[in-house]
């Protein structure tokens, strides 16, 4: 995984639980086929895609409170 994604990515997404759940369930959605919402020259790992879609803001997050 690379640091400097890493760090963008939790300058968006403060909480470092919500941050690991998004990345892991994008990388499970990718996994299964779903193409990556962002180019890279360069071959990157799925983490690093997720990181990278987080921080261009291809993908976000909502939570869900239970009243």
């Amino acid at each position: 995984m690379r640091n400097d994604y890493l760090a963008a990515a939790c300058a968006i997404i403060r909480e470092p639980n919500i941050l690991i759940n998004v990345v892991s369930r994008r990388v499970k959605q990718l996994k299964a086929g779903s193409k990556p919402l962002t180019d890279s020259l360069e071959k990157l790992d799925m983490e690093d895609i997720a990181l990278k879609e987080i921080i261009e803001g291809k993908i976000t997050y909502e939570l869900h409170v239970n009243a």
